[in-house]
């Protein structure tokens, strides 16, 4: 098996530099990071690549069963860093990303020594004592539309997830991203995201961790970010004066910024 094939994966920066690994979200592809790598790839050698049912990720490569549960989108992680040979690289994970990285170094803690979660969140539903951000019976009814017209759900939902609405050109280009990716595969990724629940795996973080919010996010709401934030005893909580979901797209600067801050500055 070819990993970096099968993960469309692709490396810039210089060779010899500590490794950062950017891992995308629900719906999204390793283009939406594009604005915040040149800052990055400064100083830093980069790692980009695709989740198997993804962007341009070997689609003959995908099966339920393995990608019905977030481990199997760690695998695709400690799989690529093992294809690399990266030692104690730091993982950039957005949105559920975020609660993959933590899996994939529990999974091989030698390959992976630091993370930075974009907009995380270990549960998307409320709880006695936590809030998520969405009842139960939101989730079922966002899972039964997306599963029942996958095309309207993305048009609807994406500007919604974006934010920004004085900047249309960005929910656009999400909802052109969930598009593009096939309704069977985004089904079982919708599944896997929105039913989850990581919470107990914070507990066994140890490596630095940078916990990174937006001031406004309909999905990840502050309380998430501040939970989090309680959970890991190594982590560092920053807020970006941002809206939505994806700051990488909405606020790159701001975003880029506070990872080489977190990068330069790590214990």
């Amino acid at each position: 098996m070819d990993v970096r094939r099968r993960n469309n994966v692709t490396l810039t920066g210089p060779a010899d530099a500590p490794v950062v690994v950017l891992a995308h979200g629900f719906g999204c592809d390793q283009n939406l990071w594009r604005l915040v790598v040149p800052a990055l790839a400064e100083r830093y050698r980069v790692v980009l690549f695709d989740y198997v049912g993804s962007g341009g990720s070997d689609l003959s490569a995908w099966s339920e069963e393995r990608y019905s549960s977030l481990d199997g989108y760690a695998r695709d992680v400690t799989e690529v860093c093992e294809a690399l040979d990266l030692e104690r690289a730091v993982f950039v994970g957005h949105s559920v990303s975020a609660m993959i990285g933590v899996l994939a170094a529990q999974a091989a803690p030698e390959r992976i020594g630091s993370l930075v979660m974009v907009a995380p969140s270990p549960c998307y539903i409320d709880d006695e004592g936590y809030r998520g951000g969405f009842t139960a019976e939101d989730i079922d009814e966002l899972l039964g539309s997306l599963e029942a017209n996958y095309l309207g759900w993305s048009s609807a939902m994406a500007p919604v997830i974006m934010g920004n609405p004085d900047r249309p050109e960005l929910g656009e280009e999400l909802t052109n991203s969930f598009c593009a990716t096939d309704p069977d595969i985004a089904r079982v990724f919708a599944r896997t995201t929105f039913l989850s629940d990581s919470r107990d795996d914070l507990k066994a973080v140890t490596v630095p961790t940078l916990v990174l919010e937006c001031a406004h996010d309909a999905i990840a709401p502050r309380e998430v970010g501040a939970y989090v934030h309680a959970a890991i005893p190594s982590s560092r909580l920053v807020t970006l004066d941002a809206t939505g979901h994806c700051p990488q797209l909405s606020a790159p600067e701001a975003t880029a910024r506070a990872i080489l801050d977190f990068l330069e500055h790590r214990p």
